[in-house]
């Protein structure tokens, strides 16, 4: 079986923040490949920072997923664990609650991405 792989950042019940990677899987769907199953979503919002972003710790204000266009970023989780993505990496974030995650840029250029809100 295909899957598609993605970072989750989530928060314990006492609200650390963590990184798990999930597999979503994907089904073949004759000639144009493989799909995963359909997933509601509720909007799509499409973004650019400035070269010096570096977002101190904070909640995702909306589960979401963040597809990362160009540029680098390091994650860092309120346990202090980080993570380096990519542009094509995927994130599902739902650290809506707790002490959040730190984003910033590792690369000094503008940077752009996609957030997908979820239902």
């Amino acid at each position: 079986m295909e899957y598609y792989t993605i970072t989750r950042i989530f928060s314990d019940d006492v609200g650390e923040s963590h990184f798990e990677d999930i597999k979503i899987p994907l089904k073949e769907s004759s000639e144009i490949g493989f799909l995963s199953e359909t997933q509601p979503v509720s909007g799509i919002i499409f973004r650019k920072v400035k070269p010096n972003y570096d977002f101190d710790f904070h909640q995702a204000p909306t589960r979401q997923y963040i597809i990362l266009q160009d540029g680098e970023i390091e994650i860092e989780t309120s346990l202090g664990e980080k993570r380096t993505f990519e542009p094509g990496n995927v994130l599902l974030v739902e650290d809506t609650f707790g002490k959040g995650h730190r984003t910033r840029n590792l690369k000094k250029a503008v940077r752009s991405s996609i957030f997908v809100t979820l239902k």
